[in-house]
């Protein structure tokens, strides 16, 4: 429970750091409102051309008696809706910052030089970093297209189908959406993309605390897109922290004694950690 109060406090802080940034929220908004009339579109589309799928992928109720053929297309129709909406929750934050790369990256180098300490920079030129960052989002992806194939199949499974699958999915989600948003500033520290999951895995607690109350809020479209540049922050925040921990578990030394262990789910801002760490 710790790491996942921890997790939430850093996205509360990365929503704070934008704000009492504001040029940079401002700054952050154009990628994800690009992104948003593009996923607005698919979904539309979606919307309006489920029932035709459903219908074309169960031919054989169509002999069946009322009330049961609208029953079963209506539950398929809904479940393909749900997956829609789940990749498209996962692909919006890869989407996005694939497009505003430069912008993000921008941010976080500025989160970095605002909390002191050294500024990562890549030192690759930017069409590498594109195509690194497309590279690791389809690996990313892949691992989130399976989990949904598995998810959508146990959706069919009375009871557990409607209540321990979704909040699976929305696990899922917030895990690979920490590890998207992450990526921004592990890749400056040139963490690649076995490593920065190894990170992840490591302390999954603090990471579906950051996550999964993003997912739910990026549920709702226009959320997303001004949340986007906070979560970046907040992200960036977390890494710094995971990274230290990771190269030095001893970071903060008392006076006149041996260093005492950070606490890692303590965001720069939230005061001094406590005396250890379990």
């Amino acid at each position: 429970m710790r790491d996942l109060a921890g997790g939430f406090r850093y996205l509360l802080a990365g929503q704070r750091w934008v704000f009492r940034h504001g040029r940079w929220l401002g700054f952050g908004l154009l990628p994800g409102l690009v992104s948003l009339v593009l996923y607005a579109g698919a979904l539309i589309g979606l919307g309006y051309g489920a029932d035709d799928l459903t219908a074309w992928a169960t031919p054989f109720a169509d002999d069946w008696s009322a009330p049961w053929t609208g029953l079963l297309r209506g539950f398929l129709t809904a479940l393909v809706f749900g997956l829609g909406l789940f990749l498209a929750v996962i692909t919006f934050t890869a989407v996005t910052l694939l497009i505003g790369q430069p912008f993000y990256e921008s941010l976080s180098e500025q989160v970095d030089r605002s909390e002191g300490g050294e500024v990562p920079r890549s030192g690759l030129p930017l069409w590498r970093e594109l195509w690194i960052s497309a590279r690791d989002s389809v690996k990313v992806l892949g691992r989130v297209l399976l989990y949904g194939i598995l998810l959508f199949v146990l959706g069919f499974v009375p009871v557990i189908g409607q209540t321990v699958v979704p909040a699976l999915g929305f696990c899922v989600s917030g895990y690979f959406l920490t590890q998207e948003l992450t990526a921004v500033a592990l890749q400056r520290r040139k963490v690649d993309l076995a490593d920065r999951l190894a990170l992840l895995r490591s302390r999954r607690m603090l990471v579906l605390g950051f996550g999964v109350p993003l997912v739910l809020a990026f549920v709702v479209p226009l959320v997303a897109v001004f949340l986007m540049p906070g979560a970046v922050a907040g992200a960036t925040l977390m890494a710094r922290d995971l990274m230290s921990v990771d190269e030095s578990p001893s970071t903060e030394a008392a006076p006149g004694g041996p260093a005492a262990p950070r606490d890692p789910s303590a965001p720069a801002g939230f005061g001094p950690p406590p005396p250890a760490y379990s």
